[in-house]
């Protein structure tokens, strides 16, 4: 006898149309998932509301209070019950949903937030008394009379006191206001015109202010450097990148850091479409894409990157969050990334970062005196004499250090020259100075115009070797080897078509593909390069990523590891001593090959140490 579903009652299920409360209620679970959502929701009003100052006060990680103060345009007090009513707006007619220029347009944040929290609004037009309106659980109050100079103040109380399951889900105190913080950091990137002050009154009184962004003046870029200087930190501003590409009606703009700027995790990656910080997997896929060749795979890019579009090429409206976009063409967005970050990196020539000559110094710096030890004297330093005052100096000391220099110092001693003597460029001219030296047999020591550099000759020759392997593949292209039988891979439909849709991108890397009926495949050509391959594993490994991150890079990585171990074992090695001219020949050439500052790995190649902080490392200045 069949048993009866236990799913099933024996009653017909009712449909019901829930009350506005309760839709509040579940709309909030989409749109304010913690603090930091309904700061950003609020933060975004006052952006749309043509603020020139915004303060953000919290408590105890916004649990208990969140306050958001604008001297925006405001909202009249017959606006303010039809503010809080859901789907009310006043961003958008409801006739075009992809025609948007402002951050909120759904009409959810406040209504959301009234549903679940204690929300008061305060607020003030021009030419009008100012009115508040309070709302608790979704429960409305009358518009009152209220004091304010000018714009608007949204104060919410005790977020998700009307739906105490979900406090169960909040972190700690300290892990919400950071959320917060990271929150108003990424929507200050995108308006330098705009001063945010975010302040924490947990306890009462003034609390402390724990982030606070003024206004910045100059053109686009002054003002978006000196933002991201102040946000980011001055590090990341100094090894920054400028970027300003257009494609097909698509701007690209901002700062991408030079890789040997690099981080442990993608905790500074920030993109922006159309001031809109978003999180999309499609873009953030594009940036690694654009490093592939200058990272190891455990380090990730630093960068503050905005695109802007007509509003109509992209779609906002993909999440209640609108955290995600949807560009009409894909592939041109991700492109002009690629492409812009490769250029910009390619013209920075040999630069590293200043952080590797900061962790340098830092290594030699001495360990501090202890305290019962009396502090030593200040020593005064003379100005530094002239080229030949210390040349005279040097002949007045011989037979002294001179003599002892010759049998024990490691110096670069030119030969006498049989013909005219011809005058070397002088060091300030050449940006990585000239070999003075070769320490261990393995580091060089080139004397600038205003300090020393310290090349790794090893990796220095190896990323030189790596890139002239790569201008010498793209010229002759990539050798492809014929498989006696072809090897036949079994896909579903769906991974098949995937697949043959990057099939000539593929057959340009030696990968040759042709469809075998149903969702097989034949593998007729692999490249030359990789030797044999387990034609199969390939092919899965390029359709998990191809799934994942909508593009493969597996053969270019496997193809460009290959080069890379050719060029290591092909490149200087280490306890090689190398001659004056030899040594100068590699800084001429690390000078004019893009990516030198850094070797395969994303290694730096050098360090440069400026004069000025070599004298303080020895008490000099």
């Amino acid at each position: 006898m069949a048993q009866a579903n236990p799913n099933i009652s024996e009653n017909r299920p009712v449909i019901r149309q829930l009350d506005d409360a309760a839709i509040n209620r579940i709309a909030a679970g989409e749109v304010v998932e913690r603090p930091a959502s309904a700061v950003k929701e609020l933060v975004e009003n006052a952006i749309d509301a043509g603020s020139t100052r915004i303060a953000i006060d919290i408590a105890d990680g916004g649990k208990t209070l969140i306050r958001v103060s604008d001297d925006g345009c405001g909202i009249s007090a017959e606006d303010l019950p039809l503010a809080l009513s859901r789907h009310a707006t006043s961003k958008i007619d409801g006739s075009d949903l992809l025609n948007i220029h402002t951050f909120g347009f759904r009409g959810e944040a406040l209504p959301s937030l009234a549903a679940v929290g204690r929300l008061t609004i305060t607020s003030r037009v021009p030419g009008a008394e100012a009115a508040s309106i309070h709302v608790a659980g979704g429960k409305m109050e009358a518009v009152k009379p209220a004091a304010l100079r000018a714009g608007t103040v949204v104060e919410l109380r005790q977020l998700f006191f009307a739906t105490p399951a979900r406090l169960k889900f909040m972190r700690t105190d300290r892990a919400e206001a950071q959320a917060i913080t990271d929150t108003v950091k990424r929507l200050a990137m995108a308006e330098p015109s705009i001063t945010f002050t975010l302040r924490d009154v947990s306890g009462g009184g003034e609390g402390r202010v724990t982030f606070r962004a003024d206004r910045e003046n100059g053109d686009l870029f002054d003002a978006l450097h000196a933002r991201l200087a102040r946000v980011i930190g001055r590090e990341f501003a100094e090894n920054a990148l400028q970027i300003d590409a257009t494609r097909e009606g698509i701007r690209l703009y901002g700062y991408a850091a030079l890789p040997t700027y690099s981080r442990g995790a993608a905790v500074a990656q920030y993109l922006c479409v159309n001031g809109r910080p978003v999180r999309d997997k499609m873009l953030t896929g594009a940036l690694r894409a654009a490093y592939f060749d200058f990272l190891s795979r455990d380090r990730h890019p630093a960068a503050a990157l905005f695109i802007d579009c007509d509003p109509t090429l992209v779609d906002v409206n993909v999440h209640p969050a609108k955290s995600e976009v949807r560009f009409c063409d894909p592939g041109v967005a991700r492109g002009l990334i690629v492409s812009a970050l490769r250029h910009a990196l390619a013209e920075a020539g040999h630069r590293a970062s200043s952080t590797v000559a900061n962790a340098t110094l830092g290594a030699m710096r001495p360990e501090p005196a202890l305290p019962a030890q009396p502090a030593a004297a200040q020593v005064y330093q003379m100005d530094r004499p002239s080229v030949a005052a210390r040349q005279a100096a040097y002949r007045a000391q011989s037979p002294g250090f001179a003599d002892l220099s010759h049998d024990y110092s490691g110096s670069i001693v030119e030969p006498a020259p049989a013909g005219p003597v011809v005058e070397e460029p002088l060091a300030q001219d050449l940006p990585l100075g000239a070999a003075r030296g070769q320490v261990h047999e393995n580091y060089i020591i080139a004397q600038t115009a205003d300090g020393m550099v310290i090349v790794d000759q090893h990796a220095a020759h190896e990323r030189l070797v790596y890139e002239k392997l790569k201008r010498q593949m793209a010229e002759n292209g990539v050798s492809a080897q014929a498989l006696l039988i072809p090897e036949i891979v079994e896909l579903s439909e769906g991974d098949c078509a995937r697949l043959m849709a990057v099939a000539d991108d593929l057959s340009r890397l030696g990968l040759t593909l042709e469809p075998f009926g149903g969702g097989a495949i034949a593998v007729r050509e692999t490249p030359a390069i990789l030797g044999e391959v387990d034609a199969r594993a390939m092919i899965l490994d390029i359709i998990d990523e191809l799934a994942d991150q909508g593009e493969s890079q597996t053969v270019q990585a496997r193809i460009e590891a290959i080069l890379s171990r050719v060029a290591c074992h092909g490149s200087v090695r280490s306890g090689r001593r190398m001659r004056a001219e030899e040594m100068n020949a590699l800084l001429r050439e690390m000078e004019a090959t893009p990516h030198s500052g850094q070797c395969n790995h994303g290694r730096p190649t050098y360090v440069e140490l400026k004069l000025t902080d070599i004298e303080r490392l020895f008490g000099r200045s």
